[in-house]
């Protein structure tokens, strides 16, 4: 099915991209809650849940690097990414965390 083809381009393109801004020396912040934070994740990831990034923006900011905005399955991750660009950050949605914890 064309999906699917699409699917994998995508997927491809979200790798490269994932890549280009970890060699840009990215920040990867997890958006999870905490118990699915303690559950597991990337090492040396920053964790700042989804509803709490308003509030820690010039924190973000003061990083003054690129983000990579990581969640479960890419939709906390997104918002997030959509609001740190709308606040002047250089910020990608990367997805589920594993997605990109596999290129750390």
């Amino acid at each position: 099915s064309n999906m699917g083809f699409f699917d994998m381009f995508k997927r491809k393109n979200m790798e490269l991209e994932i890549k280009e801004y970890l060699e840009k020396g990215a920040v990867v912040l997890d958006v999870r809650t905490k118990t699915e934070w303690d559950q597991g994740h990337s090492n040396g990831a920053k964790h700042i849940v989804l509803n709490l990034i308003p509030l820690q923006i010039d924190e973000i900011k003061s990083w003054n690097k690129p983000v990579i905005a990581v969640c479960l399955s890419g939709g906390r991750s997104g918002q997030a990414a959509q609001f740190l660009k709308k606040n002047g950050v250089d910020a990608i949605n990367g997805g589920p965390w594993q997605d990109v914890d596999q290129h750390l």
